[in-house]
C-alpha cells in the first residue's frame, strides 16, 4: 500500500506529490504553492474468532499557502462488510457513508478522467468509504482514524481476510500537450501493516497467495506481516486447527468461462505425522566432487541423519566408478547405527567416474512394506561416464525398478543431466533441486530434509461432486506437516454446496477428508487466481517439451497461455531490444512479428538446461502472485533487458512514444482508444486484464490473440463496438 494524494484538477498534475495510498483527501479546490499529501500510514488488524477489528491510522499534512478542505475517500475490498464503523480527524469524530462497489465506480471513474492519471483503475470495483474533513491549516499536519469490524468469510478449514491495499507508484510520465510543467514525480509513504491473532493454538501457519509474509507466535498470539511493500489486494487465508488436514478453497469465475480455483491443503503440526521412512541416499563421489562440494555433501548427509526417527529405517550409498553401499540391508536410527553412519560419511572421498545406472539400481533394490514411505535421494555433480551411458536407457530401468519410491533429485553443478534427473523425480513424486556453483549444496539439501522429515498423507488423489479439470499439480505429492500444498485448477460446473473429498495412506490404511465448499458461478474475487493456474500449467508444459520433445501442439499451447494469461516462457518471451527490420517481397521495410524461432531440440545439460529446468520448477511450484513476479524478474534479468520494460508478465519496448508488447506483430490489426474516454472506461470494464498496463503507460499497445489494443490519443474506438473486440484480444 503507497501514499495516493489525488490532485486536485488537471492543472495541478506537473505538480510533483505523493500519490497512491489506501485512503486519501480529495481537495475541493486547487491548494496554492502544493497540496494535501500523506506522511504515513499505519493499519492494525485484531481477529478474535471470526471477527477481525480494523483500525487505519493515517497522517496527513497540507504543504500549500492556503487552508485546505476536501473529501477524505477510502476504498473497500468489494466482498467487506463493514459493521461498527467510526471515522475520526483527530479527536473530532466524523460524519462519513459507505458505498458498494457499483456507486463507488462513478466516483473513482470520475477522477481519473478529470486528471488524466490512471492511478484509480485498480481501485474501480471495489467499494468506497467518503467523509468530509474539516479545513487543514497551511503547514498543519492531521490524522485521520477509520475503525471497523468485519466477519470474515469461511473457506472451507481456513478464514479469509482481504485488504485492498492500493498500487506501486508509477513509472514518471511523459509530458503531455497542454501541460509543460514538470513530469509528476512518485513518493511513497511509509506503511505498517500488523494483523495480530489473540489465539494462536486456534490457527496452523497462514499464508498470502498474493504477498510474502512473516508469521510470529509468541506469548499465546499469532501475528502476520507483509514482507516489503505492501501493494495491491493483499489476500490472507488463517487456516483452522481442527483436523489432521484442512482444506481451504478460493475461487474466481467472470462471464461463461469455465472457473479458477485454488485448493490449499494444511497439514496438522508434526506430532500428527503418520507413515515411518524408508530413506535412501546416494551420493556422487566421482573426482569432480572433491574441494567445496564434498565438504557440504557430508554437512548435508550429517544433517539428514540428525532428522530419522526412531520409527525410520535408511540406507547410505556413495558411488564414482563403483558403487558402495555403507551396508547391505536397512538400518534402523539407532544410536549405534547413527554413530556408525557419520563415521561413512566423514570418511567419504571424492575420486574416480560417475556410475549413475549402478547407483540408481542398489537404490532401488531393496522393497519397503506398504505402512512405510520410501524416500531416495539422489545426489549427482556430472553425467554418465561409467556403466550405461544412455541417459534414456537409464531412467527406463530406474522407472521399471523404482516401485512406490518418491525421488528427490539433486544435480550440483551444471554438468549434470537435466532430462534424467527430471524423469526420475517426475516419475516418483518427487522434485529436482539444481545447485549453482555459488550454491550451498547444504542449504539445499537441509531444506528438503526438513520438508520431508513427517509424512502426514502420502498417495494423495483428489475428488469432487463438480467437474473439475486442468488441475496442477497433476499428480499429487505426498503431504509433509509444515509445508501447505496448493493444488490450482478450472471447475465446468458450478454448485453452491459442492462436495471436495481428498483421499490418501496414513498408517498403513486409506484415509478420507470431506469439506462442502462453493464453486460459484459468478466469482469476482481472488483475481491472481487465473495467471497462478496459468503459471502451473506453463511450467507443466515446457517440462513435457524438455522430456518428451518438440511437440508441435505442446509449443502452441504454450504459446497460447503464455499470450493469454501474460506470462514468460521460453517460447514467447525471447528478450530483444528493439525487432528486427525485414525487407517484403516490394522491398519495403517492415516490422517482423515477435515469434519465437524454431525450436531446436533442448540440450539436456550446460547452463541454459539447469536454467530451463529451474524456470520450469518454479512454475510448476508457484504458490504466490509474489512467487510469480519474482521467477518472472529472474527470467528477465538473464535474458538483458536493457532499455525494455516488465510489467504483469508481458515485455515491452519504447517504439516512436508508445511502450509496445513485443509480442505484437504487424499482421494482428490494431484497435486505438482514447484515454479516458467513455470507450476507455468500458474496455478496462471488459477486459481488466489490461490494467496494470494503462497505469504503467500513457500510451501502450497490448498483443491479444486476434487484435492489438493500444491506448493513444486520437482512438476512435466506439463503446458500443468492444464486445466484439474483446472476444478476439481474448479467444485462444
Amino acid at each position: 500500500m503507497r501514499a495516493m494524494v489525488a490532485f486536485a484538477s488537471a492543472a495541478l498534475f506537473a505538480v510533483a506529490a505523493p500519490v497512491y495510498a489506501q485512503g486519501w483527501i480529495e481537495p475541493d479546490r486547487p491548494v496554492l504553492n502544493g497540496g494535501v499529501v500523506k506522511l504515513r500510514t499505519e493499519v492494525s488488524v485484531r481477529v478474535t474468532g471470526r471477527i477481525a477489528r480494523v483500525e487505519v491510522e493515517e497522517w496527513f499534512q497540507n504543504r500549500g499557502g492556503g487552508l485546505a478542505e476536501g473529501v477524505y475517500l477510502y476504498p473497500m475490498s468489494g466482498e467487506a462488510v463493514f459493521s461498527n464503523f467510526s471515522l475520526f480527524q483527530g479527536e473530532d469524530e466524523l460524519r462519513g457513508e459507505t458505498m458498494d462497489a457499483e456507486r463507488a465506480r462513478a466516483i473513482y471513474e470520475e477522477i481519473v478522467r478529470r486528471k488524466r492519471d490512471p492511478a484509480l483503475i485498480e481501485l474501480v470495483g471495489h467499494g468506497l468509504v467518503r467523509a468530509r474533513v474539516f479545513p487543514i491549516a497551511a503547514g498543519e499536519t492531521r490524522k485521520i482514524t477509520l475503525r471497523y469490524t468485519q466477519l470474515m468469510s469461511r473457506a472451507g478449514d481456513a478464514l479469509a481476510f482481504r485488504y485492498a491495499a492500493g498500487g506501486a507508484p508509477q513509472m514518471t510520465r511523459r509530458p503531455v500537450e497542454g501541460n509543460p510543467g514538470p513530469t509528476p514525480q512518485r513518493e511513497a509513504a511509509p506503511l505498517t501493516f500488523l494483523l495480530t491473532a489473540d489465539s494462536a493454538a486456534a490457527f496452523a501457519d497462514p499464508f498470502s497467495p498474493t504477498h510474502a509474509v512473516d508469521v510470529t507466535r509468541r506469548s499465546g498470539r499469532l501475528t502476520v506481516r507483509p514482507r516489503g511493500a505492501l501493494e495491491g489486494d493483499f489476500a490472507l487465508f488463517l487456516p483452522l486447527t481442527r483436523t489432521t488436514v484442512g482444506l481451504t478453497l478460493a475461487t474466481h469465475r467472470l462471464g461463461n468461462e469455465h472457473g479458477y480455483f485454488m485448493l490449499t491443503l494444511s497439514p496438522a503440526a508434526a506430532r500428527a505425522a503418520g507413515a515411518p521412512r524408508d530413506l535412501t541416499v546416494v551420493v556422487d563421489v566421482s573426482g569432480s566432487m572433491s574441494g567445496q562440494k564434498i565438504e557440504q555433501a557430508r554437512a548435508a548427509l550429517h544433517q539428514l541423519l540428525g532428522t530419522l526417527g526412531q520409527a525410520d529405517r535408511f540406507r547410505l550409498i556413495s558411488f564414482s566408478s563403483a558403487v558402495r553401499p555403507q551396508q547391505g540391508d536397512w538400518a534402523r536410527a539407532t544410536p549405534t547405527a547413527l554413530r556408525a553412519a557419520r563415521a561413512w560419511v566423514d570418511a567419504l572421498r571424492a575420486d574416480g567416474g560417475t556410475n549413475i545406472a549402478g547407483a540408481l539400481t542398489e537404490a532401488f533394490r531393496l522393497p519397503s512394506h506398504d505402512d512405510r514411505l520410501p524416500i531416495v535421494l539422489f545426489l549427482t555433480d556430472g553425467l554418465p561416464s561409467v556403466g550405461e551411458r544412455n541417459p534414456e536407457r537409464i531412467a527406463a530401468q530406474a522407472e521399471r525398478d523404482r516401485g512406490r519410491a518418491r525421488v528427490f533429485a539433486f544435480g550440483i553443478g551444471y554438468d549434470v543431466n537435466t532430462y534424467l534427473l527430471d524423469r526420475l523425480s517426475a516419475a516418483g513424486r518427487g522434485a529436482t533441486a539444481y545447485v549453482e556453483p555459488h550454491e550451498d549444496v547444504e542449504r539445499t539439501v537441509g531444506g528438503l530434509v526438513a520438508k520431508i522429515q513427517h509424512p502426514v498423507l502420502t498417495d494423495l488423489a483428489l475428488d469432487a461432486s463438480v467437474r473439475l479439470r486442468e488441475i496442477y499439480p497433476e499428480r499429487l505429492p505426498d503431504l509433509f506437516a509444515g509445508e501447505e500444498l496448493v493444488v490450482f485448477g478450472r471447475y465446468e460446473t458450478t454448485a453452491a454446496a459442492a462436495r471436495v473429498t481428498l483421499a490418501g495412506r496414513r498408517d498403513g490404511r486409506t484415509e478420507r477428508y470431506q469439506r462442502t465448499v462453493g464453486f460459484p458461478d459468478h466469482a469476482p474475487g481472488n483475481d491472481f487466481i487465473p495467471r497462478l493456474w496459468a503459471a502451473r500449467k506453463l511450467g507443466a508444459l515446457q517440462q513435457a517439451v524438455r522430456l518428451n520433445g518438440n511437440d508441435p501442439e505442446l509449443v502452441e499451447e504454450i504459446k497460447r497461455t503464455a499470450l493469454r494469461y501474460g506470462l514468460l516462457s521460453e517460447y514467447t518471451a525471447y528478450l530483444v531490444q528493439e525487432p528486427e527490420m525485414v525487407a517484403d517481397a516490394r522491398g519495403r521495410g517492415q516490422r517482423r512479428a515477435f515469434e519465437a524461432p524454431a525450436a531446436a531440440p533442448a540440450r539436456a545439460s550446460g547452463v541454459g538446461a539447469v536454467m530451463s529446468a529451474k524456470a520450469d520448477r518454479a512454475r510448476r511450484e508457484v504458490k504466490s502472485a509474489a512467487e510469480l513476479d519474482a521467477a518472472d524478474e529472474v527470467m528477465l534479468q538473464r535474458g538483458h533487458m536493457g532499455q525494455a520494460q516488465h510489467v504483469a508478465g508481458r515485455v515491452f519496448t519504447d517504439r516512436d512514444g508508445v511502450w509496445t508488447d513485443v509480442r505484437h506483430g504487424d499482421s494482428l490489426p490494431v484497435v486505438t482508444v482514447e484515454p479516458f474516454s467513455p470507450a476507455y472506461f468500458e474496455l478496462l470494464r471488459q477486459l481488466p486484464e489490461l490494467s496494470p498496463y494503462v497505469q504503467r503507460f500513457e500510451r501502450v499497445l497490448v498483443a491479444g490473440h486476434a487484435v492489438s489494443v493500444r491506448i493513444a490519443p486520437g482512438g476512435t474506438a466506439d463503446p458500443q463496438d468492444l464486445r466484439r473486440v474483446v472476444g478476439r484480444f481474448r479467444t485462444p
